[in-house]
Parts: C-alpha cells; sequence; structure tokens
C-alpha cells in the first residue's frame, strides 16, 4: 500500500478529531484508540503517525467540540439579528429539547466531557479549553435579569438529568420544567 499524500493525511487527522469528539461525547474519553480509528474507518497504527499520544487527542477533540458549540451559537444569533431574547430562546428550546438529551455525540461538550474533566488530574490542555468553553457559554446565556452562570447550571444539570432518566417520564418532565423556568423568568 502507498503513502498518503499530505492532503489525505491533513483529512484524515481531521476525521479522527471529528470522530473522538463526538466519541468522547458520547461515551467519554475513555474510548480506546482501537475503537476510535475503527470508528473513523482508519487503522489503529495509523494513530501515532498523526497524534502524540491519545491525551493529545483529546485536547484537540475537546477544542473541536467546543469550536462547534461556538459556531451553533454564532449561527442562532444571526438568525435572530437583534432580538437576543429570541436568540436566548431558542438555544434554550434546542438544549433542554428530547432530540439534545437523545444525542449526546452531537450535543454540547459541556455536559458531554463533564465527568471526564472532573475525573483528570486538570493540568492539560483539554481542560484549559473546557474551562474557556464553559465561561464563554455561560457569557453568551447572561441576561439582564439572569447570571449565565446560573442558567448553564440549570440548563446543564436539567440535561443530565434527563439523560439519567431517559426511559422514564420523569425525563420529559425535567426538561419541560427546566425550560419553562428560564424561559419565564428570562
Amino acid at each position: 500500500m502507498g503513502r498518503v499524500s499530505q492532503a489525505q493525511a491533513q483529512e484524515n487527522r481531521q476525521r479522527v478529531v471529528e470522530t473522538a469528539s463526538r466519541l468522547f461525547r458520547e461515551q467519554g474519553t475513555h474510548v480506546s484508540v482501537a475503537d476510535l480509528m475503527k470508528a473513523a474507518g482508519l487503522t489503529h497504527g495509523g494513530f501515532y503517525k498523526q497524534f502524540a499520544s491519545k491525551d493529545a487527542l483529546v485536547d484537540e477533540a475537546t477544542a473541536h467540540a467546543f469550536d462547534e458549540l461556538a459556531r451553533l451559537h454564532t449561527a442562532g444569533i444571526e438568525r435572530h439579528a437583534g432580538q437576543h431574547d429570541a436568540a436566548q430562546r431558542e438555544v434554550i428550546d434546542t438544549y433542554l429539547s428530547v432530540e439534545h438529551r437523545d444525542n449526546a455525540a452531537d450535543g454540547c461538550p459541556v455536559a458531554g466531557l463533564a465527568a471526564d474533566m472532573a475525573r483528570a488530574d486538570g493540568n492539560d490542555e483539554a481542560h484549559r479549553v473546557y474551562a474557556e468553553g464553559v465561561r464563554a457559554f455561560a457569557e453568551a446565556l447572561a441576561t439582564e435579569d439572569q447570571d449565565g452562570i446560573t442558567r448553564l447550571c440549570t440548563m446543564l444539570g436539567a440535561l443530565v438529568l434527563a439523560r439519567a432518566t431517559k426511559d422514564s417520564p420523569l425525563s420529559e418532565e425535567i426538561l419541560t420544567t427546566a425550560r419553562a423556568a428560564l424561559t419565564e423568568s428570562g
């Protein structure tokens, strides 16, 4: 088998980062390199040609997930140009939806990566990116009436509890109640 071109190598690397970003949000950073590369459609041996270590990939995948979150938030703001309340409502409705609850892989990195970030030592690039991403998301959620950290904590807590109770009626009740609390008072 021949060598891959530089462009193909870059494309493969991006595919691994995107796949890792999704798998880490869905299953946690404990996903094995072999399973990750299989999900990306690449060989296990190719991993170390692309990344110095799995930790380096966790760093990149975390940054990628927060870049996605920022792009989605920016797109929402642009759709509601000049209507901050409408943009905020869309963020809350989307975040506290059954679709988001059921699709962790494409969901919020704050929720998807929280448990892994809490378990790790905290002295790496992924933790720095995570903390900055949490701060930026909280700032984007702030209103004149509510600070963003409180809103983010409410949304995150509701999402995590809704995912944990997914097979019971309580799950949708949690989403509905949190959505109402955030939109009626903010």
